[in-house]
């Protein structure tokens, strides 16, 4: 289904019955990324599964402005709006959790509960994320420069995606590239711009004001997330952790059947 918010085309698809659960996809996803793990939520939950903007059949605008972490964060209470939804859990993977995070520190009262999967409240200090913009900066230039297809490649193969050789097999990878290629190149780039770690606000400061029940989700073969978020635990009033042995990054990824068990466990525990 189509909405359209501040002037964006968003796709969405809901399914399910229940409570509602937004669901928002990393970078290079869409709502595509999260059906596997659907099966295991939609008999007791309404899942709701957005297309970022920039990503999948949503909008590419080329104006990067709209790409804003704050800009999008109202495009999704305009989606929750047009749901008629005063207040969802919210689950959100790695680009999606910074966006998840990013809401619930804004609309608190809108969301009942928070799960992040290798997510992060962005960079501590200014030298930090300036150094991540000029990443970031020619990141998003490399995909305009060289196309689509040759960044695909280039991303599928970085470190932090190295263990899904191991556990996923060749018919999983592929479906993930020909996802990844379905992607529009400015929208990806412009994504990169502005919304990425280093465009991100630091929301370390502000993590001790959410008092919704969370759940923090991470692989222990990513230690670097999982580092952040044993950090994170520490200052969120009402947090669990999770820490799921020998997956990486995309944990909903890699092992389906456990992720979804672990999320469905934690909503109904507080549903």
């Amino acid at each position: 289904m189509n909405i359209m918010v501040d002037g964006i085309d968003y796709y969405y698809e809901v399914s399910g019955n229940g409570e509602p659960v937004i669901l928002l996809h990393g970078f290079t996803g869409d709502h595509s990324t999260w059906n596997p793990i659907k099966q295991y939520l939609i008999d007791s939950f309404k899942v709701i599964s957005i297309d970022i903007i920039g990503h999948g059949k949503t909008s590419s605008p080329p104006d990067v402005r709209n790409y804003r972490i704050e800009q999008v964060v109202s495009q999704i209470s305009g989606i929750l709006d047009h749901l008629s939804l005063k207040k969802a859990h919210i689950l959100g993977y790695s680009m999606g959790g910074r966006l998840a995070l990013s809401y619930a520190i804004a609309n608190p009262e809108r969301v009942k509960s928070l799960v992040l999967e290798s997510a992060s409240p962005g960079l501590r200090t200014e030298e930090e994320r300036r150094l991540r913009v000029q990443a970031d900066e020619q990141l998003s230039n490399k995909i305009l420069r060289d196309g689509i297809e040759k960044f695909v490649d280039y991303w599928g193969n970085i470190p932090l995606f190295k263990t899904q050789e191991k556990n996923l097999n060749t018919l999983d990878r592929e479906q993930i590239q020909q996802q990844r290629l379905a992607n529009n190149p400015t929208g990806l780039a412009n994504s990169l711009k502005g919304m990425g770690t280093g465009a991100q606000p630091s929301y370390w400061e502000e993590l001790a004001i959410l008092d919704m029940p969370v759940l923090l989700i991470c692989g222990d073969l990513d230690p670097k997330f999982c580092r952040i978020s044993q950090e994170m635990q520490l200052l969120i009033q009402n947090a669990d952790l999770i820490e799921v042995n020998e997956v990486g990054h995309a944990i909903h990824v890699e092992v389906p059947k456990k992720f979804g068990t672990i999320v469905k466990e934690f909503l109904c525990k507080i549903s």
